[in-house]
């Protein structure tokens, strides 16, 4: 008997490489990539292993997985520095350049 694809293994490496490179779109992108990644790639991995004679490809599904993870982990760091970022500096500061530049030399000054 030939060996099947693995459903969605392609989809799942797709999904995984996007949330690495969304992440740094403010973070949201890379979150949904992220997310639909694991959650897919642990769907595909659970039919691979109830019969991996049937299907081939299962190494994408695993690397996506991967990525997704490491996507949905960077997504959330940047989500949590863009927050860092508005209660230190205030959301006028980083609106405002000249009003940043001017709270980063106050800040070294003082530091």
């Amino acid at each position: 008997m030939e060996k099947q694809t693995l459903p969605n293994s392609t989809l799942v490496l797709v999904m995984g490489i996007l949330s690495i490179v969304g992440c740094c779109c403010y973070g949201l992108p890379g979150l949904i990539f992220g997310i639909v990644a694991i959650i897919v790639g642990s769907k595909a991995t659970k039919t691979y292993k109830m019969a991996p004679e049937n299907y081939k490809g299962y190494e994408n599904a695993k690397a996506g997985k991967i990525m997704g993870i490491i996507g949905l982990v960077l997504s959330i760091l940047f989500i949590l520095w863009i927050f860092w970022a508005i209660a230190f500096f205030g959301w006028e500061a980083l609106q405002d350049p000249e009003l940043l530049r001017e709270k980063m030399e106050e800040m070294q000054r003082n530091g």
